[in-house]
């Protein structure tokens, strides 16, 4: 993608050369920092036009790190998802239905960040805009000097929090530039865009638009004293709305949270380490509160000196990557597989905005470990393969850091995380079995190759790996569901042992890798066969026939025996021993884990014990979380079970992947053809009614 037009920025930002953030999470950098009086800063642009009503207009806009698009008053759009500077992304809307005869505006709010974090690659110098217009497919206009833009001064600067990932608005409406967005503002008091003719942004995919609408309340209770309680019924990410008409200089204070302190008062001091409070100055006359950021929520306090706040303009703006709620359905005789479903579901919906987030308030990024349990689920309840494959890409793009990836992408915060990288072969497979699109799998599998060539450098003769210290060994997380592991994993110290889990994860690229081989057509000799003997001579004690977690030790974890069991690593003497250890552990794991936990028990047939975790009811459970409240799943299994747990986490969500592969067996074949395939393993007395989207149409499934 070219565009026309020219990257145009504030003068403030035009002389600043762009930082590059990117290193190796094991080196130590300190680098150059964005000016102090630039971090946190929200700037306008805009542009006046005349045009023809009827005429068809097409806008491709980008923005870094963000924007959001007006058209004579009227919000058009948001975007677009952080990208690296060489690999960005566009996005595409049709204006046409706010185009006036005569004289229009087109105005776009953007914002600078400025920290080092997950969410966008900020930090780094790199600020401003750009657009092209189309009238009837021709060229009209686009970003150039004759542009204006000002700063936003009413965004007072309130805490950070989050993990650096995000500033609370104060708004404080006497600053504001009313009308900054309509036609006939008179902008002499802004200036002239700046032309950075040396911005190093190379565009490439257009991605869809955010969907963004409004949710009403479910409760309102006026508690008095111009303070009310608001429950919009489930926890939603988005930003909260509301008008008041009070004395100027009077303060709202408004309090978010995902759970409560005491009946009708908000936890804002959430446990996931977000702290929602914010303060808007009110100006006198009416002023209606828009937030920038998101956040992610349930509950509400409006709390004013007066009792000034228009309770009937209250509401939830709303936003997530486009999410079709009728491309797939659930329904089954058994309630409380229906509300695992559910909140596994609406957790992937709000959790997926630009990105598959890691939750959408503390971290608000992209981990390549949460993607394979968030993208697969998303992919079988939309059919949105694109979103799949962009994700993929963006992790490719990664290995400019590392050829082994990063675990965070494309974030400019830098982690490297050896579990997550070494299952992108897996990934790529479910992609190319969903989709059969040959020419990305052509596309990705020099960065699998590469992936794996990187892990070699720390194998043993033997082929095991040993000492993976270059990037975290994380085994499962938190550390306090770990099943008291033993080994001091690599990538916190500099242990170069052996141990089960990285061989285990090292195990699943090797066969992955050569199953993408195959499909290729790629002659090649693989290694697998040797490293899956060296794995049963390291870790199987055929006295217990279980696995332990590592040569010397006795201990014999759910994580070393869930692992082996997904991979097709343990021995046939060992399946009925391996089974019941699983289950009488249980999902003593952390919830991501618990995708392991479930598949393994598949591999090696014990679909009836696979079916009784998902639907078990002890404190590791889904039923846990539902018992505590939940509208979408969470970090860990209860609220108490995480330090900092947050309680939206779609991570959690591998009861829909098990449910569809599983115990209705739909073959992934199925998704590419659209040839419904099944191999069901049902629950006695269990009842099933099942719409899932294919590449073809939608299928139903009963059972």
């Amino acid at each position: 993608m070219e565009f026309k037009s020219k990257w145009i920025c504030a003068k403030e930002f035009a002389q600043l050369k762009p930082i590059d953030v990117f290193h190796k999470q094991i080196i130590e950098v300190e680098l150059p920092k964005t000016p102090e009086n630039l971090i946190n800063s929200h700037w306008y642009f805009r542009k006046s036009f005349v045009a023809t009503a009827g005429d068809k207009y097409i806008v491709n806009i980008s923005a870094d790190d963000f924007y959001k698009l007006y058209v004579n008053g009227h919000f058009v759009c948001q975007g677009p998802g952080a990208g690296y500077a060489e690999k960005y992304y566009y996005n595409t809307a049709d204006i046409s239905e706010y185009i006036n005869d005569g004289d229009n505006v087109i105005a776009v709010h953007t914002y600078y960040h400025g920290h080092i974090n997950r969410v966008v690659n900020s930090g780094d110098n790199r600020f401003g805009l750009i657009s092209d217009v189309y009238c009837n497919d021709e060229f009209a206009f686009g970003t150039d000097s004759t542009w204006r833009y000002n700063r936003a001064t009413e965004y007072v600067a309130g805490h950070l929090t989050g993990y650096e990932t995000q500033y609370m608005e104060n708004i404080d409406f006497n600053l504001v530039q009313k009308g900054w967005n309509d036609i006939g503002f008179d902008d002499g008091a802004y200036e002239s865009a700046v032309e950075k003719v040396d911005d190093d942004h190379i565009f490439i995919d257009c991605v869809p638009c955010l969907e963004v609408y409004d949710v009403l309340p479910k409760e309102v209770v006026n508690l008095g004293d111009g303070h009310y309680f608001i429950d919009f019924g489930k926890e939603y990410t988005g930003q909260i709305h509301f008008v008041a008409n009070g004395k100027q200089g009077e303060k709202v204070k408004i309090l978010c949270g995902e759970e409560l302190a005491d009946e009708h008062s908000v936890r804002y001091e959430m446990r996931c380490n977000c702290i929602y409070e914010t303060v808007c100055t009110l100006s006198g006359g009416e002023d209606e509160a828009l937030f920038y950021d998101y956040m992610t929520f349930r509950y509400a306090e409006l709390i004013s000196e007066s009792d000034c706040i228009d309770i009937d303009s209250v509401y939830m703006i709303v936003r997530h990557h486009p999410f079709d709620d009728e491309a797939s359905s659930f329904d089954s005789n058994n309630q409380l597989l229906e509300d695992i479903w559910d909140i596994c579901a609406h957790g992937v919906k709000i959790g997926t905005q630009e990105f598959y987030l890691d939750c959408p308030s503390r971290e608000k990024g992209q981990y390549l470990g949460d993607f394979m349990v968030t993208g697969l689920s998303h992919m079988y309840l939309t059919g949105d393969w694109q979103m799949y494959r962009k994700t993929l890409m963006e992790y490719a793009y990664s290995s400019k850091v590392c050829p082994g990836i990063m675990a965070c992408a494309p974030g400019s915060y830098m982690q490297e995380i050896a579990d997550f990288s070494l299952l992108y072969p897996y990934m790529v497979y479910n992609y190319y079995k969903y989709t059969n699109d040959i020419d990305t799998l052509k596309e990705l599998m020099p960065y699998v190759e590469n992936l794996v060539k990187y892990f070699d450098m720390y194998k043993r003769p033997d082929g095991l790996l040993e000492g993976v210290y270059e990037k975290w060994n994380l085994v499962d997380w938190p550390t306090n569901l770990r099943d008291d592991y033993d080994f001091e994993l690599p990538g916190r110290s500099l242990n170069y042992g052996c141990h089960n889990a990285v061989n285990a994860y090292y195990y699943i690229a090797l066969i992955y890798r050569d199953e993408l081989r195959k499909i290729l057509g790629i002659d090649f000799e693989s290694d697998a066969d040797m490293v899956k003997e060296s794995y049963i001579r390291e870790f199987y004690k055929s006295d217990v026939k279980l696995f332990t977690d590592t040569k010397e030790s006795a201990h014999a974890s759910i994580h070393s025996n869930a692992l082996p069991a997904f991979a097709g690593l343990v021995p046939d003497e060992a399946i009925e021993t391996v089974r019941q250890h699983i289950m009488d552990k249980g999902l003593c794991c952390g919830v991501w884990f618990a995708y392991f936990v479930l598949k393994g028990l598949a591999k090696i047939g014990a679909y009836e014990d696979e079916y009784k975790l998902i639907v078990n009811e002890s404190i590791h459970s889904w039923a846990n979380m539902l018992r505590e409240g939940a509208t979408s799943c969470y970090e860990a299994w209860g609220k108490e079970q995480k330090w900092n747990a947050s309680l939206c986490h779609p991570w959690a969500s591998s009861p829909i992947i098990a449910i569809i592969e599983d115990i209705l067996g739909v073959d992934k074949d199925t998704f590419a053809t659209g040839v419904v395939k099944c191999e069901p393993h049902i629950p006695a007395g269990v009842t099933f009614d099942v719409t899932l989207p294919t590449m073809k149409d939608k299928i139903n499934i009963k059972y």
